[in-house]
């Protein structure tokens, strides 16, 4: 137990929760990206243009098709961006695949008569999106958005082993090489897997209500 406790400071506490400050940053920072991406490759989804079509749907195939580990690592060595924006521009292209099938999706929950009114009032495609179709729309995908978000943290924990990033998993690796114990191995990797329990079952737990409360307005 003394072990155990030696590892608890609030040195390797805070040590741990600056990690975990970068990780929720990368998440946050690749899923408002990946929201407008995501957002433009749905809207190219439903355009007349075939052209528009299958670029869209190639994006979605070739993203949802391939490991989340490669797009990092192809970001970080080929096109040999700094760790942070490598992350980012990685869980955004990736994530945006995903995104855009949410996207998709809220946009369907509108009523066709909103479109046509849109157009009847002679706004042009994109004021008809921003300013009536996506806000109306939003608010369906509100949960898939932050269920996507709690996914997004998690898998940031592949970003020490591609890139060396110092998130959540990279503090903690850090400073498993600072204890000889197996004890007290074993313990930081029950600590991880405590603080991202706690954040990801507390979104969790957020999406349940909203989609309670957007279930009662109903």
């Amino acid at each position: 137990m003394s072990d155990i406790i030696a590892l608890l400071t609030w040195t390797n506490l805070r040590f741990l929760l600056e990690g975990l400050g970068l990780t929720l940053v990368i998440s946050a920072l690749s899923i408002a990206c990946s929201v407008v991406l995501g957002a433009v490759i749905s809207i190219m989804r439903g355009s007349r243009l075939r052209v528009m079509r299958g670029i869209s749907i190639a994006y979605v195939e070739l993203f949802k098709n391939t490991p989340l580990l490669l797009w990092i690592m192809f970001t970080f060595f080929v096109a040999q961006l700094p760790p942070l924006p490598a992350a980012v521009v990685a869980f955004t292209l990736f994530t945006a695949a995903s995104v855009a099938e949410i996207v998709r999706g809220g946009l369907a929950s509108v009523p066709a008569g909103q479109y046509e009114a849109a157009r009847s009032q002679g706004f042009s495609a994109p004021q008809m999106y921003a300013l009536i179709i996506l806000p109306q729309a939003l608010r369906n995908m509100v949960p898939a958005l932050l269920s996507q978000f709690v996914t997004t943290i998690k898998d940031t924990s592949y970003l020490w082993g591609a890139m060396a990033l110092q998130e959540l998993m990279g503090r903690g690796m850090i400073l498993m090489n600072s204890f000889n114990y197996t004890v007290q191995i074993f313990a930081i990797f029950g600590l991880l897997a405590l603080i991202y329990f706690a954040v990801c079952f507390t979104l969790s737990q957020f999406v349940r209500a909203y989609q309670k409360r957007l279930t009662a307005a109903r």
